[in-house]
């Protein structure tokens, strides 16, 4: 029990272990070779199913008439795409290498929307579900529309106009983002019978995760393996991921404390669908900056189980002192 306990404690770090250790296995039979391409085109193309289904569960799950937006919600949403807005005029001067590798990187964790998980450790930590839960949402809509409307100056195509260019790449985000969205709100509106029967497979958002982040990092791997890009490259994407990564836990929690809601403020900025912003790397920058995503997961994953350790150990100590003032006088 205590080793199930285990790996289930930290099943998305070995989530992110055994797609790396499958990469290596995969490539090292000779004898498929000659898949290495295919294998990779199904992998890019299950990936968006992938995401698309662990938010449609997560959506699903979600009450659109118990949302309500917060103040502190409008301060977080200008802090990340403003970071964000802010790194890709520096982009936009810094020539063609590491730094602008790095920088990339550094976009991807900042942009990247709130984890649709993030509500189970909210609510585990003592904050709001229905806060994060409408953060996620609106965080959804913004990277929507940021990413399509900045991608093309940032990676210009010189094949196709910066429109055309922004079309196409809304075209695959805005459904991936938004159409699970519209999805569970439909089926709750007109298929309420059919709503309840998938509610009750929620909780396969969670496993869906898992599978995903497995092939995101494989994918990872992959283009680390292959890259030509310098090892200090990679460990600066790794350290970027760090900073970004405490940065954000950070201002999250120092917003909230102002509007009384410092444990959901802290996760909305922080906890990420890192699954998406791997993707994102691969997708639209250069996609060795994947890297950043996936060292974000490990992060904020470490985070999470230091925050909960904590916080069972507070609940624990307060019942043994609440214990001690009601034990009858004699015992004490």
């Amino acid at each position: 029990m205590r080793l199930y306990k285990f790996i289930t404690d930290w099943i998305l770090i070995f989530a992110i272990l055994g797609g790396i250790a499958g990469y290596f296995a995969y490539t090292s039979i000779p004898a498929l070779d000659g898949t290495h391409q295919t294998a990779l085109e199904i992998v890019q193309t299950v990936q968006p199913l992938l995401i698309f289904g662990m938010l449609f569960l997560t959506f699903c799950k979600v009450n659109l008439n118990e949302l309500r937006l917060r103040r502190y919600h409008w301060w977080l949403l200008l802090f990340q795409v403003g970071i964000y807005l802010a790194l890709g005029a520096l982009t936009l001067i810094i020539p063609h290498g590491s730094a602008r590798i790095v920088t990339e990187g550094a976009m991807i964790c900042f942009i990247c929307p709130t984890a649709t998980a993030g509500a189970v450790i909210v609510k585990k930590l003592g904050g709001s579900a229905i806060n994060i839960a409408t953060y996620t949402i609106l965080i959804n809509l913004a990277v929507s529309l940021v990413i399509p409307a900045t991608i093309p100056l940032v990676h210009p195509n010189p094949q196709m106009s910066m429109w055309n260019a922004s079309v196409l790449i809304l075209g695959k985000v805005f459904p991936l983002l938004l159409f699970p969205l519209l999805s569970a709100y439909l089926l709750r509106q007109f298929l309420p019978r059919f709503h309840h029967y998938v509610q009750q497979y929620g909780h396969l958002s969670f496993q869906l995760w898992v599978v995903a982040l497995a092939l995101a990092t494989a994918v990872t791997t992959r283009y680390i393996v292959h890259s030509d890009v310098s090892v200090s490259t990679d460990l600066w994407l790794v350290a970027v991921s760090l900073v970004a990564c405490l940065l954000q836990f950070y201002i999250g929690r120092r917003i909230g404390a102002i509007y009384g809601d410092k444990i959901t403020a802290g996760q909305s900025l922080g906890q990420k669908n890192t699954v998406l912003a791997i993707w994102m790397g691969y997708t639209f920058f250069t996609p060795i900056t994947s890297v950043a995503g996936g060292f974000y997961s490990i992060w904020h994953n470490v985070i999470n189980s230091w925050q909960l350790y904590n916080h069972k150990k507070k609940s624990a100590e307060c019942d043994k002192h609440a214990r001690l003032e009601h034990a009858p006088a004699h015992l004490n």
